[in-house]
């Protein structure tokens, strides 16, 4: 194992965090009455309706009060209030400008309200307006939560390396959201007290996505860690160095950072908000800071995308933080396995013989196969120290997963059925969807070695195989199951309302929603 850091990589990474600007400020979201404001800048909920059918509430005072102005812009751009439509509206009414936004036919649940608050998000990240007030008229228990969620996810933005020039304009996305509503002032409490935490939890996974690998590195991810959960509640962080994972024979996660000059680090933040002694919900996730491929190089295109291989750690991590946030009453444990899978002169080589802190042993077929390589030593000490109810472990881990199922799903492997149905249930109420995949028996005939029980991968399809593999580290009787979220971790030209372009932190809703509807009492 190589022990010594060449000083020049670390210096120019130390440079790069200091003369960085600070992450982009994303609006306040305060809540008040439904009272419409008459001036500044408004962004109204309007529902569904045929053609020429008239509008009452707050369009219609406002549209009134200006004489039908707004009548007559919704008639001329054809605007019908369809789902996801908006209609941007500049100096009309008294106000500087006014967003209308598609609520849809019928009465909307909490995903569609959230979609309807990420689209007010997206124009708030883009607006230098100080103050925008959003006008929710529905009755619905929980919409002016449900809508400022979705306006956290929504304006999420990441500026944190861009320069500025130092125009005396406001700065695009700081000021104030107001949510108005007929619950008014008191939906601060449920905010303050529940999505707001799975908002933050959703920002840290996506701000560690997101930073380069010259700012965030195995021991980067785990000081930034400590940093986000300073202060928590019920919360114990316990980190495993080199010399610890020597000890407990993790030879299979130091294979993989033993090519890198930064090492190797085992993450595990426990959080004990349920009963005490009871068995606790385990996120584990792969925790690649970057991920060259090691000997077995990519290629050169698109290798950049790899500094987002350690989003299953990031979104393990947040969903954990979002549940000490909120104070969640639940044990959980998330453990993130994380290494820098680097070529050079003590890189591990195919045809090496791996053994794992199980004892089981394989043969490397290949360096870019490591996600799994990380997670075997990862579940197995999980599952020694804290003997989970459950086990989800979640990874980018094969471009077979995006063949297969692109960027609409992720990929659900597991042989619990009643898990399954739990998963995707959650997946689709949280707006993270599973697509289950099959673990056929066979699969584990594709990764036989003649040397070793077994190879780290081979064969078709790719993303079972690799499935299997973990799978074979899964104590027998345990609830487990694992997600590929290769296609779902990275945004580019198909950003949804709530989720911008660039790092999605997928899974940290999915997971939060998964322990509200399953272990919490």
């Amino acid at each position: 194992m190589r022990r010594h850091r060449p000083l020049q990589p670390l210096l120019f990474a130390a440079l790069i965090a200091c003369t960085a600007l600070p992450a982009a400020a994303q609006r306040d979201i305060r809540f008040e009455s439904p009272q419409a404001p008459t001036s500044g800048t408004l962004v109204l909920a309007v529902p569904q309706v045929a053609d020429g059918e008239a509008r009452d509430g707050a369009f219609a005072q406002i549209d009134a009060a200006s004489q039908g102005a707004l009548s007559r812009a919704v008639a001329a751009a054809a605007f019908t209030g369809r789902a996801d439509s908006q209609l941007d509206l500049p100096g009309i009414a008294g106000f500087d400008r006014v967003l209308l936004v598609g609520a849809g036919d019928g009465a909307p649940d909490a995903r569609r309200i959230e979609d309807i608050g990420g689209h007010v998000g997206r124009f708030a990240a883009r607006s230098k307006a100080p103050r925008i007030d959003v006008l929710w008229e529905g009755a619905e228990a929980g919409a002016a939560t449900q809508l400022a969620f979705g306006a956290a996810l929504g304006q999420y933005r990441f500026d944190k390396y861009r320069t500025t020039r130092g125009d005396d304009e406001p700065a695009a996305g700081q000021g104030e959201l107001v949510v108005r509503s007929p619950a008014g002032a008191a939906a601060a409490q449920d905010w303050d007290g529940d999505w707001k935490a799975v908002a933050e939890g959703v920002k840290f996974a996506r701000d560690l996505v997101t930073e380069p690998a010259n700012a965030v590195w195995p021991e980067e991810f785990v000081a930034r860690t400590r940093a986000a959960f300073a202060g928590k509640a019920n919360v114990s962080i316990e980190v495993l160095d080199v010399p610890a994972m020597e000890r407990l024979g993790m030879g299979s996660l130091l294979a993989v950072g033993q090519g890198s000059a930064r090492p190797p680090r085992m993450l595990i933040v426990r959080y004990n908000g349920g009963a005490r002694g009871e068995a606790p919900v385990a996120f584990v996730g792969k925790g690649i800071t970057f991920d060259s491929g090691g000997l077995s190089l990519k290629p050169g295109e698109n290798m950049w995308r790899m500094k987002y291989d350690m989003t299953g750690a990031a979104s393990a991590t947040g969903a954990v933080l979002a549940l000490a946030g909120r104070r969640a009453p639940v044990n959980a444990v998330a453990v993130a396995a994380l290494a820098e899978n680097m070529p050079s002169g003590t890189a591990s080589r195919p045809g090496d013989v791996v053994r794992t802190a199980s004892g089981k042993t394989y043969e490397i077929i290949s360096t870019d196969a490591e996600g799994r390589m990380v997670l075997v030593d990862a579940l197995w000490y999980v599952q020694r120290q804290d003997n989970p109810r459950v086990i989800v472990d979640i990874a980018t881990l094969t471009g077979a997963i995006v063949t297969a199922l692109g960027n609409d799903y992720a990929g659900l492997f597991t042989r619990d059925d009643a898990l399954a149905a739990q998963l995707t249930a959650a997946g689709e109420a949280a707006g993270e969807p599973l697509w289950r995949m099959p673990m056929h028996p066979g699969y584990g005939k594709m990764l036989e070695s003649p040397i070793a029980d077994m190879r780290n991968g081979g064969g078709r399809p790719g993303s079972g195989t690799a499935a299997h593999f973990i799978g074979e580290f899964i104590d027998a009787g345990r609830a487990w199951a694992h997600l590929d979220i290769a296609g779902m971790a990275w945004r580019d030209g198909n950003e949804l309302s709530t989720t911008p372009a660039g790092a999605s932190g997928y899974g940290v809703r999915l997971f939060d929603r998964f322990v509200r509807e399953n272990y919490e009492r």
